[in-house]
């Protein structure tokens, strides 16, 4: 997951026919072992690129609700492929020193197959951003404490010491030894969709982020003028993340109503510069339901 040149990176190779986006999919860390070790080996089986999982401590009041760092290092063990990834981790309740501590554990776990997706997180009545108290966020905060808490996640995770004082976090005499499996760190993607989170992207991820969720316009509108805007910021920041990630199953496109929708719906979003679409592992009784042997065939178009 390399950055690509400033601009954006395009989709067509040598002038020709557009290169087909990864599929990964999205687990749900809820599962007792040893069956979630049973789903996360499956998703390995199926060719999914990343096996994502939420970074939550709690989710839509969803129970039982497992930890994302615990479950990646356990499905480390059970898998030997598949990327494994967060989607995303937040400043909402960890901290950089000790989030890039076990993000280093388990890239060695992994021997090297660990992506960290990132964002600002959610509001404290939307999300588990308020179970630790305190008062809640500006927007200018929560995106002034982003901004710091990426930085320093960076720098704590490229070693070998690392000391800063802060707005909004400190280290101090952090040892970072024996630094990470992947060099010089493990990669972020980074979720983003105003102009700081793009800037951030720009300068730090090896991947960009987005459910193309939004107010009223269509979703491919919605990733389209997206993908303007992070042209502009990787032109203002002078390098681009290589891969573009399509969190899907938030605006009732149908991602999963069949392997030709999948299809059809994957080779329009690769036009416009996504690289890797999402889908929801399948979740009886929620809208993220769907026919087992329909996702099946489309994990099969990745392969």
């Amino acid at each position: 997951m390399e950055a690509a040149p400033r601009g954006g990176a395009s989709r067509r190779q040598n002038g020709g026919a557009v290169t087909a986006p990864r599929i990964s999919t999205v687990m749900w860390p809820m599962q007792s072992w040893p069956e979630a070790g049973e789903l996360w080996r499956r998703a390995e089986e199926l060719g999914f690129h990343h096996a994502w999982v939420y970074d939550h401590l709690a989710w839509r009041g969803t129970t039982p609700w497992y930890d994302a760092y615990t479950t990646m290092a356990a499905a480390a063990a059970v898998t030997s492929r598949i990327r494994l990834g967060t989607l995303v981790t937040s400043p909402n309740f960890r901290h950089p020193v000790p989030t890039a501590h076990a993000i280093r554990t388990i890239d060695h776990v992994s021997g090297g197959r660990l992506t960290i997706g990132i964002g600002s997180g959610g509001t404290r009545r939307q999300s588990d951003a308020g179970v630790l108290g305190g008062d809640e966020w500006t927007p200018r905060e929560r995106a002034d404490r982003f901004a710091e808490w990426v930085g320093l996640l960076d720098r704590v995770l490229r070693g070998p010491e690392t000391t800063s004082e802060g707005a909004f976090y400190t280290a101090r005499d952090v040892l970072s030894g024996p630094g990470c499996v992947q060099r010089p760190r493990v990669p972020f993607v980074i979720a983003g969709d105003g102009p700081r989170g793009m800037r951030l992207a720009a300068r730090y991820g090896s991947g960009w982020v987005t459910s193309a969720h939004g107010d009223g316009a269509e979703p491919f509108d919605i990733v389209r003028e997206r993908l303007a805007r992070l042209g502009e910021a990787c032109e203002a920041e002078g390098r681009a993340p290589a891969d573009r990630v399509l969190l899907t199953g938030f605006n009732g496109e149908p991602w999963l109503a069949s392997a030709e929708a999948f299809a059809d719906l994957a080779g329009r979003y690769a036009e416009l510069g996504i690289t890797e679409i999402a889908l929801h592992w399948p979740r009886p009784g929620t809208p993220w339901d769907a026919d087992m042997k329909v996702f099946e065939e489309i994990a099969a178009q990745g392969r």
